[in-house]
């Protein structure tokens, strides 16, 4: 039995149903997908979700609609949610992604975390000792995908964001800067993940 369970739509308060009924228009399905049902229980909760994805991951901003979902895939992995990154990974389906490219997209999220777990151990053990070293992983992934640049450049800092590793993040925040991706851009892609991540964190909690 779920921790939360999710709340029916016939059940729902005026205010819960006339979000699930947004959550509905935007998504342009005829069900509320049952990750946002369990919201239901916490009104407040379900509102800030439903306007910060339409806003940070729904909709076309900064960053186009087709990126987003790249970007709340790579997240949803990050966050072990099974049902959001099923969501998503039909939903980059549906922006154009191709099946190969839907592996592409978890592939370079992944190999964020070799690097990711490098760079951060040699940023927090205190010691320049591993300064003049080099990495010795490979990571072609991040160049040999049919994925372009500026996706790969976001998912990269997203998740390097995510895993808490100061030197990535850093660094993928200038190389996206080099491939002509604005501070607004980077800014948006960062909201993505955050409200992604948020969404999962719940649906995970519920059970």
């Amino acid at each position: 039995m779920p921790r939360i369970s999710p709340i029916a739509e016939n059940d729902a308060s005026e205010k819960v149903a006339q979000t699930f009924g947004r959550i509905r228009e935007l998504l342009g399905t005829d069900e509320v997908p049952p990750m946002f049902l369990a919201m239901g229980r916490v009104e407040a909760f379900l509102r800030d979700a439903f306007m910060n994805f339409k806003k940070f991951v729904g909709t076309d901003g900064a960053i186009d609609s087709q990126t987003k979902a790249a970007l709340a895939l790579a997240v949803s992995c990050h966050a072990k949610s099974e049902p959001w990154i099923e969501f998503y990974a039909e939903r980059c389906r549906a922006t154009g992604f191709s099946d190969q490219q839907v592996a592409e997209i978890i592939a370079v999220a992944s190999t964020n975390y070799m690097y990711n777990t490098f760079f951060k151990f040699r940023d927090l053990s205190g010691s320049d000792l591993f300064e003049g070293m080099g990495v010795g992983l490979r990571a072609h992934t991040f160049a040999n995908t049919s994925l372009d640049e500026k996706t790969v450049e976001l998912i990269n800092t997203a998740v390097s964001d995510l895993n808490a590793c100061q030197p990535c993040t850093s660094g993928h925040v200038e190389s996206a800067r080099k491939l002509g991706i604005k501070d607004d851009q980077l800014l948006e892609a960062i909201q993505c993940a955050a409200t992604v991540y948020a969404l999962a964190q719940f649906t995970n909690a519920a059970g």
